[in-house]
């Protein structure tokens, strides 16, 4: 999509300068991916670990409303996304991309810590969930900003022809966390007794997360500030009101096709060791073991893609891999029901990471091609958050309802569907990039 601005807007994010080195743009694209690999173990380890907390923060007596309350705090967090992608995106925009991204990780792994080390409700009452909910709110804050910032980070240093392919590693970087959380979520669960487990072995994951944040923050805390933003004449003293006044198709776009990017990454990646334990019966390092595979196929196809959008286009591979999503989520759910276990459920995660990465390797490419670098950040993090919140955020809680409800065990097949068909119409208003329209 491409609407046409009024003269006083600024034109979209150009590529970076010439005089930035490959070896500069090489350093950025590592430090965004070690950085928001780190950011997302952190958040999404969480939900890996949904039914234990849900024993251990959230005792009612009742097996079920204990992982309602569990799996609706990791849909509390997404409560302060848009705060923390507004404030955030606001300060990457004015401030600087590299001091955003380095705030965003010292907030992220503090949320870690917390959980990490907060007592049970055995040991402290009410207290307990308390904790667990402050946690998760410091980490909803800045997941909010992450997005954002590491976007026009990155495809502010790209050329001009390659900003798919830059920013297709952030996406990576989410299949590497994926691959990392259900990497220690199997060698905790596998190589632990339950009991083991549920004292204290289920803290390893949170801890290993307070540990790395600090690496994350100085590696970022160390990079320098993108040309474009340095070199930037036309910078705005209010970009959320400029993003709101002058570029709400852009941001309704963008809302649009974020929806199915995050319940695919919500319900198809997150919430699957959760389903597999409560609806097809199997054992939890089955499910965390299916959750590698899923985020090795998202890790090692998105740059690809990106490569691949960068010559040939955006809107094809958007548009084709949400039809796919659309068609298969129903037999692929229908499949796994029928014959759970390790290897349907492999099936399951290589087939959607393949299409996930396809999906999302080249969508913030596009999404940065249609707003201009001096409110980049905070567009996108306006348009990114606001679906994140509403659709993923407590997608976990309605399937499981929805499942206990119904009896159906495809509640998430469908609320898939519905997600694939939204964005799927958001994705024939992209329009590609000018060097590709020549």
């Amino acid at each position: 999509m491409h609407a046409s601005a009024p003269a006083r807007r600024a034109s979209p994010a150009t590529s970076a300068p010439p005089h930035v080195g490959a070896s500069q743009r090489r350093r950025a694209i590592v430090a965004t991916v070690i950085g928001n690999g780190l950011e997302w173990f952190d958040f999404t380890v969480y939900s890996f670990f949904a039914v234990i907390i849900a024993k251990l923060f959230f005792p009612t007596g009742n097996e079920l409303t204990s992982l309602l309350l569990a799996v609706a705090t990791f849909g509390v967090g997404f409560f302060m996304r848009p705060v923390g992608g507004i404030l955030l995106g606001v300060y990457a925009d004015r401030v600087g991309r590299k001091a955003a991204l380095s705030l965003t990780i010292l907030l992220m792994a503090a949320g870690t810590t917390l959980i990490g080390i907060a007592p049970t409700y055995e040991q402290i009452g009410l207290f307990a969930p308390m904790l667990i909910v402050i946690a998760r709110l410091m980490q909803g804050f800045s997941a909010g900003g992450e997005m954002g910032g590491a976007t026009a980070f990155l495809t502010e240093y790209a050329p001009e022809d390659q900003r798919a392919y830059y920013s297709s590693w952030i996406q990576a970087s989410i299949g590497v966390a994926v691959l990392l959380g259900a990497a220690v979520g199997t060698f905790v669960t596998a190589s632990l007794s339950t009991e083991a487990l549920n004292s204290w072995g289920w803290r390893l994951p949170f801890l290993i997360g307070m540990i790395i944040g600090p690496v994350g923050y100085y590696i970022r805390h160390h990079l320098d500030e993108t040309p474009t933003f340095q070199a930037a004449t036309d910078k705005t003293d209010s970009p959320l009101k400029e993003v709101l006044r002058d570029y709400p198709r852009q941001t309704a776009a963008s809302f649009s096709m974020v929806i199915l990017w995050t319940v695919c990454t919500y319900v198809l990646l997150f919430y699957m060791p959760t389903y597999a334990v409560k609806v097809l019966h199997v054992p939890q390092s089955t499910g965390f073991v299916a959750g590698m595979a899923g985020g090795l196929a998202i890790m090692v196809f998105a740059p690809i893609v990106g490569r691949i959008a960068d010559r040939h286009g955006r809107r094809g591979l958007l548009s084709g891999s949400a039809a796919l999503i659309f068609v298969l989520a129903w037999p692929m759910f229908a499949y796994i029901n029928a014959v759970p276990g390790l290897a349907s459920l492999l099936v399951f995660q290589i087939v959607f990471g393949v299409l996930i990465a396809t999906y999302t390797g080249p969508i913030l490419a596009a999404f940065s091609e249609l707003f201009p670098a001096k409110v980049l950040s905070t567009g996108l993090s306006v348009a990114y958050n606001l679906a994140v919140t509403i659709f993923g955020g407590f997608a976990s809680f309605f399937i499981t309802w929805l499942i206990a409800s119904t009896g159906s065990t495809m509640a998430p097949a469908i609320y898939v569907m519905i997600a694939a068909a939204i964005s799927f119409c958001g994705t024939r208003l992209v329009r590609e990039p000018a060097y590709l329209r020549k």
